[in-house]
C-alpha cells in the first residue's frame, strides 16, 4: 500500500500541531501541576535520545553488526543507572548557577569565553550529522511510503517545517529563562506515543509475518544463520569503545543536556529515572531483532534503515503508518530540543561575547529574535550538510560519526566534577587534538571521499577503513590522546584564582569555599545604577527585582552578606539569560569587589553553613560523624544562656545567638551579614566601641532599653586566623547581670537593716541623753523670767534638736536601698565618708569604746556613689573592730599614686584563717561565730568596688601572725568639674 506525498506531509503536520496543542494546553495552566511534575513525564521526556536512528538507525546497525546495536541501549541505560553519581551533581551545578548546557558548565567551570566557545563549535559541527540523520530519515521514509523521487526536496519541506515549530515551541515568548512545562509534556507525549508505534511495528511484524512467538521460534530454527548473523560481530569487539561513545552522548548531547538539566521540572524525578528509562529502552531493544527477523522472513521491500516500514508495506493495514509515525516523532522531538539547545549555546557563546546585543534597550526581545534567526541558521547548516554528503551514507555511518564526537568531551566533563586541578589549558589542548583527529579520520572523509590521511595517522594507527572497526580505532586513540593531553597540561599549566574558586564550585563532594569581600556598591539602588549602563535602567530594575525576590530579600537591604548573596545571584540569573561568560564579566566590570589590598578577606562561615546543611543527608562515615559534632557545638553555641556575637576580621556578624536575640529584640536572619555600627540604638554604639577598645571586658555597664535600666557585663576574645592568609575575628559574650544587680541591692539593704539592728540601742542612747537634756531644759523654762537666760535656754534645746536629727539623717542614709537607677557619680571626699562611718559605727554599743584613726588626707578625693562607698568602709571598719581586743585602734590611711588612690584599712586583729583566704569574698563565708555575721559583707564590698572599676586586695598577717590589711584603690576624682557618669 502506498500513500502519496500530500497524505503524509499532511500526517506530519497534524502530528505537529497535536504536540503544540499539548504544550499550549500545558502552558495555559489546564493540567495538573502534579501531573506535569510527575517523575514519569520527566523519564518519557527523556526518550528524545531515542531519534529517527533509533526507530531506523537501530535496525541497520542490527542488520549489519547483529547485536552490537544493544551498545545503543546499554550505553544509556548505564547512565541513567548510575544516576546519582554521574548525573545529580551535574543537576545541582545547573540549577544552582542555572546552567543550560555543556558549554555553560565549561566556561563556569574553567572561567574563559574561549571554553565556552570551543566547546559550542565543535558541539555544532559533531551535532551536524545527527542533525541532518533526521531529515535525511523522514524524507527517505516519505519516498519508500510515497514514492516520490526527491528526498532532498521533501527534506527542504521538512527542514522549513521544523524551523516554524522549534519557534513555537521553545523561542514563542521573551521569558527565555523559565521552564518550558509545555515543550516537556509535549516530548514526553512525543517519546509515548513513539514507543507505542514502535512496539506496534513490532506486533505487527510477530503476529502479521509471522503467527506468533512459537511460529517465530520455528522460522529461526529453520534459519539458524539469522542468529549466528547477530552473534558474529561480537567478535570483533567494537562494542566496547561505542557502549562508550553512546554512554556519553547521553549526557553531552545538547538536547538530552537540556532535557535532563535545563528543563528538569522536579529534581528527585532523576531517582525514578535511574530505573524507568533503562526499563523503557529495554523495551524498544527487544522489539529490533523481533523487526529485523520479521523484515527477512517477509522479504520486505526496503534498506535495512527503514525495515519499520517495509513490515508494515508487507504485511498492509497500518503497519506501515506506525512506522512512519514513530520515526516522525523520534525525529521532529530531536531536531526541537537539539536546535533550541544548540541556539541558546551560540547565543550565550558566539554571539553575545562578539556583539553588543545586551546592551539594547529591549533586551528580551533582541534575545528572542536572534535566538530565532539562530534556530533557523542551525536547521539551514543541517539541511546543506545533509546535501553536501549525498544519499549514499547510511543512517547507521552518519549517527556513529556523532556519537563518537562526543567522546572529545570526556576528559573536560570528568575533570570539571572530579578533577579540581584541570585547567583551561589543558581542556583547550586536549579537546583540539581529539577533535582534530575525529575530523580527520572520520568527518572529512564522509565529506569528502578523496582525502588522504597524512602520514601522522598512520603513525598513531589509524587507517582509513570503513565500519565498526574505524569507529572503534578513531573513537579509543581521539579519546585517549585527548585525555593524556588534558592531564599533561593541566599539571604543567597554573590556574587563577577564579578558575580554582569554580573548580572548587563544580567538583563532587568539594565545598566551596568563597571569602566575604566588600562591594563598592553599598544599596540595592548602587546595583541598578551599576547595571543600567550595559542593560538599560528598566531591564536592570528588572533583574534586580527578580534576584531579590528569589533571594526574599527587601530593597533597603544594606547588609554586606545580603548584598553578596545578591551580586551571586545576579551573576546566576543572568548566566541563565546571556551564558556564563558574559554574565561573569558583566557583573565583575560594573559590580566588582573593592581591591584585595583594601580590605581583609576571610572564609564566608554563613555560606559554607548553609552549603553543609545541604549535603546533611550525603554524608557518611567520619564526615556524618564529624557533622554531627559540628551541629551540636553549633546547637550549644546557639543555645547558651549568655548572649554570643561572633564577628569576621572586617567587623561583620557571622553569629547571633538566641540569647542575644531575647536581649536585644533583633533576630539573627536581620543581623547575619551586617555591621556591628549599623545595629539599632543602643546596641549598634555599645557593641562596635566594645569591640574596639583594648580593654577585654566591660564589667556591669548600664543600658536604658525602652526606658528601663539593664546591667550588662561584656566580654570579648580574639580569634585566631585559621592559616595565615586569612585574618581572624572576634567573639563578644554579653551576659545579662540586672537580675543581679537587683539581688546584689537587695542583700545590701538586707546587710544595712542588719547593722541598723545592731545599732539600736546604742542609738536609742544617743537619743536619749539629748532628749533628756531638752526635758530639764524645758522643765527649767517655767521658772525662769530673765530673758537672756530664756535664750540660751533655747539655744541648747536647738543644739540638742540638731543632735538628735543628725543621728537620725545618718541612720535613714544608712538604711537606704538604692534601687538600681542610673546612679550620678560624682567626686567623694575620702575623709568625710570614712569620718562618717566611724561615727556610725560608734553608735553600736560593741563599737562605742573602739578607736578608729583617721588618717585620710582632705585632699583626697574619689569618683564614686557616696551612699555605697559609705557602705564598704562600714564594713570594712565593723569587720575590723569585730576582729579587735579592747583598745587595739583600726585605722584608715590614703595614698594618691598615678593609678589612683588607695585607702587602707588596718587593724591588729587575729588576721584570717589560711582555708578562708581564697574564698573571702564570696557570699556567706565568714569566720565570725554563728549569728553575729551573714557573709555577704566582703562579697558586696567586691561587688561595689568593681563597680567603681576599681579593685581590692587583702593582705593578712601583717606582723606577727596578726592584723589584717584591705587596700582599696578607687579612680582619682577631679573636684573641679560639675558631677559625671563613669564611663567605661
Amino acid at each position: 500500500m502506498t500513500y502519496s506525498v500530500g497524505e503524509l506531509i499532511l500526517i506530519a503536520c497534524s502530528y505537529l500541531l497535536f504536540l503544540f496543542l499539548v504544550a499550549w494546553i500545558t502552558e495555559r495552566g489546564w493540567l495538573p501541576a502534579r501531573l506535569v511534575r510527575h517523575p514519569m513525564v520527566y523519564v518519557f521526556s527523556l526518550g528524545v535520545y531515542a531519534s529517527a536512528w533509533a526507530i531506523y538507525g537501530t535496525v541497520g546497525y542490527a542488520y549489519q553488526y547483529g547485536y552490537n546495536f544493544l551498545s545503543f541501549f546499554l550505553g544509556i541505560s548505564g547512565v541513567f543507572l548510575l544516576a546519582p553519581i554521574l548525573l545529580a551533581p551535574i543537576l545541582r551545578l545547573t540549577t544552582t548557577y542555572q546552567l543550560s548546557s555543556l558549554a555553560d558548565l565549561f566556561a563556569f567551570r574553567y572561567r574563559s569565553r574561549l571554553a565556552g566557545m570551543l566547546t559550542t563549535l565543535m558541539m555544532l559541527a559533531g551535532m551536524l550529522p545527527l542533525l541532518a540523520l533526521q531529515l535525511k530519515a523522514v524524507a527517505e521514509s516519505i519516498q519508500v511510503l510515497s514514492g516520490a523521487e526527491n528526498a532532498r526536496t521533501l527534506a527542504f519541506w521538512f527542514c522549513l517545517l521544523m524551523v516554524l515549530f522549534a519557534i513555537l515551541f521553545g523561542a514563542r515568548h521573551t521569558t527565555a529563562r523559565e521552564k518550558h512545562e509545555g515543550l516537556v509534556i509535549a516530548i514526553a507525549t512525543e517519546s509515548l506515543i513513539k514507543l507505542l508505534a514502535f512496539v506496534g511495528v513490532a506486533l505487527f511484524g510477530l503476529y502479521g509475518v509471522f503467527d506468533g512467538p512459537g511460529s517465530m521460534g520455528n522460522w529461526l530454527e529453520d534459519h539458524p544463520e539469522m542468529l549466528s548473523r547477530l552473534y558474529y560481530p561480537l567478535q570483533d569487539g567494537s562494542w566496547h569503545s561505542m557502549i562508550m561513545a553512546f554512554f556519553v552522548s547521553a549526557v553531552v548531547m545538547p538536547h538530552m543536556f537540556y532535557m535532563a538539566f535545563t528543563e528538569n521540572l522536579n529534581p528527585r524525578a532523576l531517582i525514578t529515572a535511574s530505573w524507568a528509562l533503562p526499563l523503557m529502552f529495554l523495551v524498544m531493544a527487544l522489539c529490533i531483532p523481533v523487526i529485523l527477523w520479521s523484515a527477512a522472513a517477509s522479504n520486505a521491500p526496503t534498506p535495512p534503515d527503514y525495515y519499520s516500514l517495509g513490515i508494515g508495506m508487507v504485511t498492509g493495514g497500518g503497519g506501515a503508518l506506525l512506522g512512519y509515525l514513530a520515526g516522525l516523532a523520534g525525529a521532529s522531538g530531536m531536531l526541537i530540543v537539539a536546535t533550541l539547545a544548540l541556539s541558546g549555546m551560540c547565543l550565550n557563546h558566539l554571539v553575545l561575547p562578539a556583539s553588543p546585543l545586551h546592551q539594547g534597550t529591549n533586551l528580551y526581545r533582541n534575545l528572542l529574535w536572534t535566538r530565532r534567526v539562530l534556530i533557523a541558521a542551525i536547521l539551514a547548516l543541517a539541511y546543506l550538510f545533509y546535501r553536501m554528503i549525498g544519499t549514499e551514507h547510511s543512517l547507521v555511518e552518519l549517527g556513529v560519526l556523532s556519537f563518537v564526537a562526543t567522546l572529545q568531551f570526556v576528559p573536560g566533563l570528568i575533570g570539571a566534577l572530579f578533577w579540581p586541578s584541570g585547567n583551561r589549558n589543558g581542556l583547550f589542548a586536549g579537546m583540539l587534538v581529539g577533535f582534530v583527529l575525529w575530523l580527520l579520520a572520520l568527518m572529512i572523509p564522509i565529506t569528502w571521499p578523496q582525502w588522504r590521511f597524512l602520514p601522522l595517522m598512520d603513525l598513531i594507527g589509524i587507517r582509513f577503513q570503513t565500519g565498526a572497526s574505524q569507529w572503534q580505532h578513531v573513537a579509543i586513540v581521539s579519546v585517549t590522546v585527548n585525555a593524556l593531553v588534558y592531564a599533561i597540561v593541566s599539571i604543567v599549566t597554573p590556574m587563577s584564582r577564579s578558575e580554582r574558586n569554580a573548580a572548587e564550585a563544580c567538583a563532587v563532594d568539594s565545598l566551596r569555599r568563597p571569602y566575604r569581600w566588600s562591594l563598592q556598591a553599598q544599596s540595592v539602588e548602587d546595583f541598578i545604577n551599576a547595571l543600567a549602563q550595559p542593560l538599560g535602567p528598566v531591564t536592570a530594575r528588572r533583574e534586580v527585582d527578580m534576584a531579590l525576590r528569589d533571594l526574599r530579600l527587601d530593597h533597603r537591604e544594606t547588609r554586606p552578606y545580603a548584598l553578596r548573596r545578591l551580586r551571586d545571584q545576579l551573576e546566576t540569573n543572568l548566566s541563565g539569560l546571556l551564558g556564563p561568560s558574559v554574565a561573569h564579566q558583566l557583573v565583575d566590570d560594573h559590580l566588582p569587589y573593592r581591591p584585595e589590598e583594601e580590605q581583609q578577606s576571610s572564609e564566608d562561615i554563613r555560606f559554607i553553613e548553609s552549603r553543609l546543611e545541604q549535603y546533611r543527608d550525603r554524608l557518611s562515615g567520619l564526615a556524618a560523624e564529624l557533622d554531627s559534632l559540628r551541629r551540636f557545638h553549633r546547637q550549644t553555641l546557639l543555645e547558651l544562656p549568655m548572649g554570643v556575637i561572633s564577628l569576621g576580621a572586617d567587623n561583620e556578624v557571622i553569629g547571633w545567638n538566641l540569647a542575644i536575640e531575647a536581649l536585644t529584640g533583633i533576630s539573627a536572619e536581620d543581623t547575619i551579614g551586617s555591621r556591628l555600627d549599623t545595629l539599632p540604638s543602643p546596641w549598634g554604639e555599645l557593641f562596635s566601641r566594645f569591640s574596639q577598645q583594648d580593654d577585654a571586658h566591660l564589667p556591669q555597664h548600664s543600658v536604658e532599653v525602652d526606658g528601663q535600666s539593664r546591667w550588662l557585663s561584656l566580654h570579648k576574645s580574639e580569634i585566631a586566623a585559621s592559616t595565615g592568609e586569612q585574618a581572624g575575628g572576634q567573639v563578644l559574650v554579653i551576659e545579662d547581670v540586672t537580675e543581679l544587680r537587683h539581688m546584689e541591692a537587695h542583700l545590701a539593704h538586707n546587710e544595712r537593716l542588719a547593722s541598723i539592728g545592731r545599732l539600736a540601742a546604742g542609738v536609742a542612747h544617743e537619743i536619749g541623753n539629748p532628749v533628756t537634756a531638752i526635758a530639764c531644759l524645758t522643765q527649767n523654762l517655767d521658772g525662769e523670767q530673765d530673758e537672756q537666760e530664756l535664750q540660751t535656754a533655747s539655744r541648747q534645746i536647738m543644739e540638742q534638736t540638731r543632735r538628735i536629727t543628725r543621728i537620725v539623717e545618718s541612720l535613714v542614709t544608712f538604711s537606704h536601698s538604692g534601687g538600681l537607677s542610673q546612679a550620678l557619680h560624682s567626686p567623694v571626699n575620702v575623709r568625710d565618708t570614712v569620718a562618717e562611718a566611724i561615727s556610725l559605727l560608734q553608735l553600736d554599743p560593741d563599737h562605742r569604746q573602739q578607736p578608729f584613726d583617721n588618717d585620710c588626707l582632705a585632699e583626697h578625693w574619689v569618683q564614686g556613689d557616696a551612699q555605697r562607698l559609705l557602705q564598704v568602709f562600714i564594713n570594712l571598719l565593723g569587720n575590723a573592730a569585730d576582729a579587735s581586743e579592747q583598745q587595739q585602734p583600726v585605722r584608715i590611711s590614703s595614698d594618691r599614686h598615678e593609678r589612683g588612690i588607695d585607702i587602707r584599712v588596718e587593724d591588729q586583729g587575729h588576721g584570717i584563717p589560711e582555708e578562708l583566704r581564697d574564698a573571702l569574698f564570696e557570699p556567706f563565708v565568714t569566720s565570725k561565730a554563728p549569728g553575729r555575721g551573714t557573709g555577704l559583707g566582703l562579697a558586696l564590698v567586691y561587688s561595689i568596688i568593681e563597680d567603681h572599676r576599681g579593685s581590692i586586695l587583702v593582705e593578712s598577717p601583717i606582723h606577727d601572725n596578726h592584723g589584717t590589711r584591705f587596700v582599696i584603690t578607687l579612680p582619682i576624682a577631679d573636684v573641679h568639674t560639675p558631677a559625671q557618669e563613669i564611663t567605661p
